[in-house]
């Protein structure tokens, strides 16, 4: 072979390898080539290495299958009740198929956007202000509903689309916030108003039962009275008879009896008696015994006293301090006015 033809074939030795060289592509992860044969669509390339036919294929669109986060600016619309307000929004995608990705519309983004933007104005031209302030996840499920069916055709599955911001005018801002402030208000003095209704009940009940054990009290006091009163004339009796009964079985003299009736009749007496009747054999002992005026208060042995008698006055009750209720006190004060008037009734 002649040096002429050999370095003819390393020549073409050295062709052939670069164009293989540079025909070889190696596809990354989560990425896709679209190939094109003479213009016409032959195949999409995944993950992994792969080798072009040099002239004759080409390699027309790298596209990406990740979850893109398309942040859209902001787009005027009008409500049903004609507020003008801007809306942000936020659009999440990935591509399923590069082929339609590629061949389904020209600029597959700006179709998209364009689309949000249409959709977005025909959803809150049907609702009010209100509506739109608090219906967000009405209105993103709506719009993902929309254009994920519209982007089936471009190879676009919308997986997520949320409403970023919601601007309305700064009037209808100023009005919503004065709305705020009085619905605080309104419910400030409502629970003001409750809380002083459950004051009033609450002390209301207080009082009743206060009232309720005072009067208890008082109750139990006066049953209590009356059981010690009715105990004490019980005893009183009982120990009369008992005398009675010591007396005849004792056998007292007549002297004794006379004695006994004189000592009763000075009690009688008092030094306050101005007239007394007595039986005329208890006069006659008196004289002869000498002691009658001294006893009766007859003449002028001893001057008539002829005050009135000092009423009792009422013992302290131990169980009365500084904490004790009114009802407590005024209860008590009435057991020992009506203990004294009993006493002094049955002095007289």
């Amino acid at each position: 072979m002649s040096p002429g033809m050999t370095i003819f074939l390393v020549i073409v030795i050295i062709i052939a390898l670069a164009l293989v060289v540079t025909n070889i592509r190696i596809v990354p992860q989560a990425r896709a080539f679209v190939i094109e044969r003479l213009g016409v669509y032959k195949t999409t390339w995944g993950a992994g290495l792969h080798l072009k036919v040099p002239f004759i294929e080409r390699v027309i669109k790298n596209v990406s299958l990740k979850e893109q986060v398309l942040d859209f600016p902001p787009q005027p619309v009008i409500t049903k009740d004609n507020v003008t307000m801007s809306i942000d929004s936020v659009v999440f995608c990935k591509v399923f198929d590069p082929k339609l990705f590629c061949y389904g519309v020209e600029n597959p983004m700006a179709g998209l956007q364009n689309l949000s933007a249409t959709t977005l104005r025909s959803i809150i031209g049907d609702m009010e202000l209100d509506a739109t302030l608090t219906s967000r996840e009405i209105i993103n499920a709506k719009m993902q509903k929309v254009l994920d069916e519209a982007t089936d055709a471009w190879g676009i599955k919308v997986t997520r689309v949320e409403i970023k911001n919601i601007q309305p005018p700064k009037e209808i801002e100023e009005v919503m916030t004065k709305q705020m402030r009085a619905e605080r208000e309104r419910r400030q003095t409502v629970l003001e108003a409750q809380a002083h209704q459950e004051a009033v009940v609450s002390r209301a009940e207080g009082d009743k039962k206060a009232k309720i054990l005072a009067a208890e009290a008082e109750r139990d006091a006066q049953i209590s009275l009356a059981e010690g009163r009715a105990k004490s004339i019980q005893l009183v009796y009982q120990a009369e008879a008992e005398g009675l009964e010591a007396l005849k079985n004792v056998d007292v003299t007549e002297a004794v009896l006379k004695l006994k009736g004189i000592e009763a009749l000075k009690d009688v007496a008092d030094g306050r008696a101005t007239k007394i009747f007595m039986p005329s054999d208890i006069t006659g002992i008196v004289s002869a015994l000498g002691v009658a005026g001294e006893s009766l208060g007859i003449g002028d042995a001893e001057k008539i006293d002829r005050s009135p008698k000092p009423k009792p006055v009422p013992k302290p009750d131990p169980c009365i301090d500084e904490e004790t209720s009114p009802e407590g006190v005024n209860a008590s004060a009435t057991n020992a006015h009506i203990a004294a008037e009993l006493e002094h009734q049955a002095n007289q």
